[in-house]
């Protein structure tokens, strides 16, 4: 199993460099001729459209740099690998767009204060056509194998080379004006432009911080790991899956499972080793930790008082699910786990609601009951 992770994650280490190559290729004879173009045309728009192309260029060296240093094996120091470093390679990219958009714009001020009139010619309006074409294709082509492997760093620069597409297009359309109404526009769509990769480095910016940060787990992948589980007959349902994400593609995990109160340490210990094994070749998840819970198969009052629980419960609409449910009639014990929205406005209130209702539905009774929260997606319907 490890060998075929190992290729799995060489393969797409390959597609994330050959991909970024092809970037760095495309973007440097667009930056040389567009900066050649703009330089002999006099046009800020079409030189601040070449630097941009040059900081397209860097992000995929970049992200080459930070796939390659994310590939590191685990070591001492960091034993669950080097995966993250994708997503800071992805935020010095958001950073690049970030700065070259304010550099842009200083620049289209400076234009503005001081303007310069723009001298096209057939052969750098053809030049910056081609360059709308070519952006269109590599934009779309690294967005969608970036979207395939799970690589943020790629789907940025092909978001990024699919802006340039519009910001070459737009530099045609002011050509297009001043040749007709000799009104130039140049400093102005200059400052526009900026704007716009402004907007767009933010937005790289903000989506990349969330994710080290930490997200909630995709909700299908948690839904597929689940319904694995559940799909053991000795296993009633599964519960409390927290994802730890460690790079894309690297989930570490933690879950309960709820089984009957006749299986013996041997039978739990084999089951649990199964669901380990299963989840990982199935789903490319390490759960590293499997609780359990266990549900009343020889007190007959017991499933009684789990309905009597759950439909007291399920009367606070902020209580998404209650799970874990034992009546241990020896000591006088009711256990069992509610998981409360994050719509909540105070979910320890909420929590002690639920407390106060159900002991005294069971005055007799000491009271075991713990507040889940919700790591993965919205619980299931009670």
């Amino acid at each position: 199993m490890r060998n075929e992770d190992s290729e799995r994650k060489n393969s797409r280490d390959a597609v994330i460099v050959r991909t970024s190559v092809i970037g760095i290729l495309a973007n440097v004879f667009l930056a040389a001729f567009k900066a050649a173009v703009g330089l002999t045309a006099h046009s800020i728009a079409i030189v601040m459209d070449a630097v941009n192309n040059l900081s397209d260029a860097a992000s995929s060296v970049i992200t080459i740099v930070g796939t390659k240093l994310a590939g590191k094996e685990p070591d001492r120091k960091h034993p669950f690998g080097y995966g993250r470093i994708e997503y800071l390679s992805a935020m010095v990219i958001s950073l690049l767009v970030l700065y070259a958009g304010v550099t842009a714009f200083v620049e289209s001020i400076k234009k503005i204060i001081s303007p310069e009139t723009p001298d096209y010619s057939a052969l750098s309006l053809i030049i910056v056509a081609v360059a709308v074409l070519v952006k269109i294709v590599l934009g779309r082509y690294v967005k969608r194998v970036g979207e395939k492997v799970h690589s943020d760093s790629l789907v940025n620069s092909g978001e990024d080379a699919t802006l340039d597409s519009v910001i070459s297009a737009s530099t045609l359309l002011a050509a297009g004006i001043y040749l007709i109404f000799h009104v130039s526009l140049e400093a102005w769509l200059g400052a526009v432009i900026a704007a716009v990769i402004i907007k767009s480095g933010i937005g790289m910016l903000s989506e990349t911080l969330s994710k080290i940060l930490g997200e909630r787990a995709d909700a299908q992948l948690a839904r597929d790991i689940k319904a694995t589980i559940a799909g053991y007959p000795e296993i009633s349902g599964a519960y409390d899956l927290v994802l730890h994400n460690y790079g894309p593609d690297a989930y570490n995990g933690s879950v309960h499972i709820e089984v009957p109160d006749t299986l013996s340490a041997d039978d739990l210990d084999k089951l649990i080793r199964k669901v380990t094994v299963t989840v990982l070749e199935k789903h490319h998840v390490l759960l590293t930790a499997v609780g359990v819970y266990s549900y009343n198969t020889k007190d007959p009052a017991a499933a009684a008082a789990r309905e009597k629980a759950a439909q007291i419960t399920a009367e606070n609409p902020y209580v998404l699910q209650m799970h874990g449910f034992y009546l241990d009639q020896a000591e006088k014990t009711i256990r069992f786990d509610i998981v409360v929205s994050f719509d909540a406005k105070d979910r320890k209130q909420v929590y002690r609601d639920v407390c106060e209702t159900v002991q005294k539905a069971y005055p007799d009774y000491r009271l075991q009951i713990a507040m889940d929260t919700d790591f993965s997606e919205e619980a299931e319907a009670k």
